[in-house]
């Protein structure tokens, strides 16, 4: 995972990342993560085609992941499989490891 390059969705306006909050009490979400720069505008073109100017995607190494979400204070990672329904695998990361 450490050597693998990922893409990831970040507002130009403010630099956020794009996340999902499966649980929505939840004051903290989970940083998307897209195997292809494809799929990371797939998604933006299907759930929110007319911002999609407004994000950029970026690449990072699975060895940035861990950095981004102690920053950021995310929870974890949804590594998504499918863009179009979506369909998303979140992996809850721990603070320690």
């Amino acid at each position: 995972m450490f050597s693998e390059v990922y893409y990831i969705l970040r507002a130009r306006a403010d630099g956020r990342y794009v996340t999902a909050r499966p649980d929505p009490d939840s004051p903290s979400g989970y940083l998307l993560l897209f195997s292809e720069q494809f799929d990371a505008l797939g998604y933006l073109n299907k759930h929110a085609g007319d911002l999609k100017d407004r994000f950029a995607v970026e690449s990072i190494t699975g060895s940035q992941i861990k950095p981004i979400l102690q920053r950021w204070g995310f929870v974890g990672i949804g590594k998504v499989k499918d863009v179009l329904l979506p369909e998303v695998d979140f992996i809850l990361v721990s603070p320690h490891s």
